[in-house]
């Protein structure tokens, strides 16, 4: 079964160039051209394409609101951008707005085709200059000192941890701390949300990980 593709670029050169080479794979199918953003949410509501290869810089509604609109009203429509734009801003905004690839036009067909593939199977496909523009811009917002994980933990939330990790459950814990089971059931929960972890098991890995159990 063929990939369903749509082609939003505002220049019609380039929609029938793009266009001639996808149909020459025997997986891939156009079934659409936008000249606009807001061409390409009404075709890709009418059409329901697999993936929309998608320019930036478009009249009407640019790229990045077109990505935006088409994850919220057709969240199974997978994005791939495709811009000569290497400015942060750009690829930034439309990798959150939610597009899971970005290619630059320069880049080789076949690159281009091995990316509808990729994000068609909601793999996350970047350009090596932009994989490299998105790491400097990720570095560039982790704070200088960034604090341990456990260390966002109280001393007695550290304790249900350790317990936690030794196999002991809510009773056991709330024994051994002299509180009530309802005190360690929150202290748990409060656990999970600051490390982002929400099972025993991933818990008892991650203090096994960090040094906070001896098991192994």
């Amino acid at each position: 079964m063929s990939l369903r593709i749509l082609i939003a670029d505002d220049h019609t050169i380039v929609r029938e160039g793009l266009r001639a080479l996808v149909e020459k794979e025997a997986d891939l199918t156009v079934v659409a051209e936008a000249g606009s953003g807001s061409a390409a949410v009404r075709l890709a509501r009418e059409h329901r394409p697999d993936v929309v290869v998608m320019d930036i810089s478009m009249p009407d509604m640019n790229g990045i609101d077109a990505t935006r609109q088409l994850r919220a009203e057709l969240p199974g429509v997978r994005i791939l951008a495709l811009s000569m734009e290497t400015d942060r801003r750009f690829v930034v905004e439309v990798l959150k707005a939610g597009a899971t690839g970005y290619l630059l036009k320069d880049c080789a067909f076949a690159e281009l085709a091995t990316a509808i593939r990729a994000v068609a199977g909601d793999e996350t496909y970047l350009a090596p200059r932009i994989t490299e523009l998105v790491i400097k811009d990720y570095l560039q917002r982790i704070p200088e000192h960034e604090p341990v994980s456990h260390e966002k933990l109280t001393a007695r939330e550290r304790d249900v941890l350790q317990l936690i990790a030794a196999g002991k459950n809510t009773k056991e814990i709330a024994f051994a701390l002299a509180v009530s089971v309802k005190t360690v059931e929150n202290q748990r929960q409060s656990i999970m949300k600051k490390l982002d972890l929400f099972s025993i098991a991933e818990l008892t890995k991650y203090a096994v990980r960090e040094g906070l159990s001896s098991l192994g």
